[in-house]
């Protein structure tokens, strides 16, 4: 997990630093059309970063809960990923 979340914490810097970048941009008056590319590469950084700790929770937590036998425990874990993806689509 330790591996996992380094790579999360290494992307997600990258982010931040892209972020930067396209204020600087902004700063700059820079050309819309490459600041509006660089906005779609970050969203889509976000987006493989989201999917990372997606993945680390699937196969941490609800795979804790699946083991457990606990029914309460999976039910709530079920429904936390339902509620998340519902939260997604508005």
């Amino acid at each position: 997990m330790a591996e996992g979340n380094a790579a999360i914490r290494n992307r997600l810097k990258r982010i931040e630093g892209q972020v930067r970048g396209i204020a600087q941009m902004v700063e700059e008056d820079r050309y819309c059309i490459d600041i509006l590319t660089q906005i779609q590469a970050v969203k889509s950084a976000l987006a493989k970063a989201e999917s990372e700790v997606l993945k680390q929770h699937a196969a941490c937590c609800v795979a804790e809960a699946i083991a457990s036998g606990d029914a309460e425990e999976q039910r709530i874990k079920f429904n936390e990923l339902v509620d998340l993806f519902e939260r997604k689509r508005r």
